[in-house]
């Protein structure tokens, strides 16, 4: 298991409510009793907050984002929904009664089962005379009353419309603000939604609500595969990235199964065999049913992998093939999530021309995709590796020395907390394709540089909890 993820659970067991403060626990000069029994929320989440608790914390334990968390406390959103004061109570563990819940239909039954052992009883009105049309009546009403029941199963969800339409413009949230944040970041932000979604989830939904949630759920399992991806947890990545393909497919919509596939294969191209990220490129561009986007994004995957894997006509084709998708599908400028506007496209297209050693054609690319990401870039992480693609042209052009500085000075211009491991293992591949006998004193500078980064990013994890607030 990753050292995030076991972060991640130590803060959810140091996170555990006392149920004790249910009973004695005072808020605002009053009993929290009280606010319980109002069913105030907001009033409950702010007295947990104040015991060193955080939104996100309280979000996973309730099964809401930690936006939500928060916005509730504040006021901001009430809560009234029966199945969700049920999940604050199972959650926070609260005794069901204090909130007026009652018991649960479970220990309901068992109780009414029990109370009729112990009598002896089974029903509690007389049993009229059977007329002699009652017994070929009776299976035509059963079967009545079943087709009635089956209707109300299939018609029914735990999810309401304007809830789905929450959830999904949280998840834009996310994806808007995914390309510029920290992965450990992003991660503490995807947990809460991504405990809603699973409850949700693992409640009967009719197919239409289902494919919505499954979407959903394709899109912020891909985020936390590709967060983990950044900080170089290959395992982690790989087991989420599986999950976000289960759940596109389970969506039923293509584009998003094209998508979360081209996304798949960006893990073994920067951290294993690029032969991989032909395959499931090429599985990608199989399930497209028409072009898109994605399919341009997988085209483009594909071109870079095979270049990298020394396969110079087959990568030439397939750049040829990625430009002519892009021109007729191509998305318009847009820094959020899974987009694949022209400048990311010139990214993939770098990595393309650099693998394959055409260094004049790569630098052009690269200048007009830093261009188009401009000075101050609001998605730093693809700029820097093409920064670091420059400095493996300057590599093979036999520059050396100004290699390393300007390998160097791409990590450094990342704000700290964006130095993860996908761009320092970049760094490392421009390292050693630097012949031993031309490493000089900048090379010496830019290893030990990247140690002092892998260290610091060490002691952050270990020091910095998942889910702050």
């Amino acid at each position: 298991m990753s050292k995030l993820v076991v972060v991640w659970l130590e803060a959810l067991v140091r996170g555990q409510v006392d149920p004790s403060w249910w009973v004695s626990g005072v808020w605002e000069g009053r009993p929290i009793r009280e606010f319980l029994e109002r069913r105030d929320i907001a009033a409950t989440f702010r007295f947990l907050h104040a015991r060193g608790i955080s939104y996100g914390v309280i979000a996973g334990l309730v099964g809401v984002s930690a936006n939500r968390a928060a916005e509730i406390a504040k006021g901001v959103r009430q809560v009234t929904a029966y199945d969700v004061l049920e999940r604050i109570a199972v959650g926070l563990r609260i005794p069901r009664t204090v909130m007026g819940l009652g018991q649960d239909r479970e220990t309901s039954a068992r109780a009414s089962r029990l109370a009729d052992r112990r009598t002896g009883t089974v029903a509690s009105s007389p049993r009229r005379r059977e007329s002699p049309g009652d017994e070929a009546r009776a299976p035509i009403s059963a079967l009545t009353r079943l087709r009635i029941e089956l209707d109300d199963a299939l018609a029914s969800s735990s999810v309401a419309p304007l809830q789905l339409d929450l959830i999904e413009e949280s998840a834009s949230e996310h994806m808007r603000v995914y390309p510029s944040a920290p992965p450990t970041v992003m991660l503490s932000r995807l947990v809460g939604e991504c405990t809603e979604i699973r409850i949700l989830s693992r409640r009967r939904q009719p197919a239409a609500v289902q494919a919505r949630l499954s979407g959903i759920a394709a899109l912020l399992a891909t985020m936390c595969a590709d967060a983990l991806m950044r900080l170089g947890d290959v395992v982690e990545a790989r087991m989420w990235y599986r999950t976000a393909i289960h759940a596109a497919d389970d969506s039923s919509e293509t584009r998003l199964r094209v998508l979360v596939r081209a996304q798949s294969a960006m893990l073994p191209y920067y951290f294993g065999d690029p032969q991989q990220t032909v395959s499931l490129t090429e599985a990608a561009l199989a399930v497209s049913a028409a072009p898109s986007s994605s399919s341009a994004l997988a085209a483009a995957g594909r071109a870079r992998a095979l270049a990298r894997l020394g396969a110079a006509d087959e990568a030439r084709a397939a750049i040829a093939e990625a430009c002519k998708l892009f021109d007729h599908v191509g998305d318009d400028d847009s820094d959020t999530a899974f987009r694949f506007p022209r400048k990311r496209l010139l990214f993939y297209l770098s990595g393309a021309s650099t693998w394959l050693g055409d260094t004049s054609q790569a630098i052009q690319v690269q200048d007009e995709a830093l261009r188009l990401y401009g000075a101050s870039p609001s998605v730093p992480i693809d700029p820097a590796l093409i920064a670091l693609d420059r400095s493996m042209c300057l590599v093979r052009d036999h520059r050396s020395a100004e290699a390393a500085v300007s390998a160097l000075d791409a990590v450094a211009a990342l704000p700290e907390a964006q130095r993860a491991e996908i761009v320092l293992t970049r760094v490392t591949d421009v390292i050693s394709a630097i012949p031993a006998r031309h490493r000089g004193s900048e090379v010496a500078a830019l290893t030990d540089y990247v140690r002092a980064c892998r260290e610091r990013g060490r002691t952050l994890a270990s020091g910095t909890p998942v889910l702050d607030p």
